[in-house]
């Protein structure tokens, strides 16, 4: 059978009666297609409000609609949308049309393509490849994602991680939460103060989780996340992420360092050396570090502390991780070098939740990916501008959402 090409049109857009393709206009000069979409004479449609079937057409809209490209030319869909007059509710209203969605300027096939295009690319990319302003890129991204994280739920959370990053300068920070066992980001706002963690509950209530399903949290040794847990979950242990503590012993030893380097022009040039573990050194590195260590230099006793530090994280018995962060205390409190024993004394006084990983080894690690993510889309200027944008690009590259579109 040999199709018409707007039966052939009518079939790709899958357009079901009264609708019928009622012209077609190409233009090889402007690279453009526009499609006339038009219905059948007497037709009667479904109310828009109450979803009454058969209501009469008041009067008519012209609308039109970007679609996807036809080969290498921009496509338009065109059509006079129905205002129906419906007896039973007594609304005069526009009818929901099947290819897009309601005052939108994309049929939903181009929303799709947006949206996937947007999950691994910049938006001002994704704009320049289907030829719009990024204006209407995140115009459709406020629309769905919103719209997906509206029905997700919750309801099976029980291990949570929470971190907070930089999103702009001036010390503006976001907090982000994830579900540790699905890897999958929970809620992201603005700040880092205590009044976050209400914030995640009452959005975790919203979709169906409860605060006394959550058993383990993971963060940092941040005072006010710590407060901000024991009083909304009380019932949850918490874990300080051991990236966090390792990063503090790293920050001790630094400090080591730049301090030493005064008298010792050796340790010049040596800083990332020492952040490393012995295993992820090049040749270089390693022969360097052999050669500072047997100058009995401070950093390099600093360095054992951290390297001592790392064994306690292998122990899968409480106990016997608490006997090894005993002796390890000590021997750090009693090493005369002053960033090491602050450290220590860091560590002590956050000494139950250092020790729960033993038993609940959970970690941040997945946030702490997800920050470089985040520091990295700002470094590139990928045109976030505004941090409830960069918030919309977390939900939608990590938040595991589901988008109910065609595909």
């Amino acid at each position: 059978m040999t199709l018409s090409q707007e039966d052939l049109f009518k079939h790709a857009l899958n357009l079901q009666d009264p609708w019928q393709i009622k012209s077609i206009e190409f233009s090889n000069e402007e690279k453009r297609l526009d499609i006339h979409i038009d219905f059948e004479v007497g037709s009667r449609f479904e109310c828009a409000v109450c979803k009454t079937s058969n209501c009469t057409i008041h009067d008519t809209k012209e609308r039109v609609w970007r679609h996807l490209n036809f080969f290498q030319f921009k496509t338009y869909i065109h059509a006079r949308v129905p205002r129906t007059e419906c007896k039973k509710c007594g609304s005069i209203r526009l009818i929901n049309v099947p290819w897009a969605r309601r005052s939108a300027g994309f049929t939903l096939l181009m929303d799709s393509l947006i949206l996937i295009l947007a999950q691994n690319m910049p938006i001002q990319s994704v704009a320049e490849i289907i030829g719009e302003h990024d204006t209407r890129i995140w115009r459709v991204l406020s629309h769905y994602i919103p719209e997906s994280r509206s029905v997700e739920d919750h309801s099976q959370v029980k291990v949570v991680g929470v971190d907070e990053t930089s999103c702009a300068k001036f010390h503006k920070y976001i907090s982000l939460f994830v579900d540790l066992n699905r890897n999958k980001v929970l809620y992201v706002c603005e700040g880092k103060g205590s009044n976050v963690i209400t914030s995640f509950k009452e959005d975790l209530e919203k979709h169906n989780g409860a605060a006394d399903k959550i058993e383990m949290f993971c963060s940092d040794m941040s005072p006010a996340f710590i407060s901000g847990i024991s009083e909304q979950f009380p019932k949850s242990s918490l874990t300080f992420d051991k990236f966090h503590v390792m990063k503090m012993i790293n920050d001790a030893i630094d400090q080591v360092r730049r301090e030493e380097q005064h008298r010792n022009a050796e340790l010049k040039n040596s800083r990332y050396m020492w952040l490393k573990n012995p295993g992820d050194l090049s040749s270089i590195e390693k022969e360097m570090l052999g050669s500072l260590k047997d100058m009995n230099l401070m950093t390099a006793k600093a360095y054992n502390f951290k390297l001592s530090l790392k064994d306690f994280w292998t122990f899968n018995d409480a106990l016997l991780a608490e006997d090894y962060l005993k002796k390890w205390y000590y021997w750090a409190t009693h090493s005369k070098i002053e960033p090491i024993i602050d450290a220590a004394k860091t560590i002590k006084a956050h000494w139950s939740g250092v020790v729960n990983y033993a038993e609940t080894k959970i970690t941040n690690g997945v946030l702490e990916g997800l920050n470089s993510i985040v520091q990295s889309a700002k470094s590139s200027a990928r045109g976030f501008r505004t941090t409830k944008n960069l918030i919309l690009i977390i939900y939608l590259r990590l938040g595991k959402l589901q988008f109910n579109l065609p595909i």
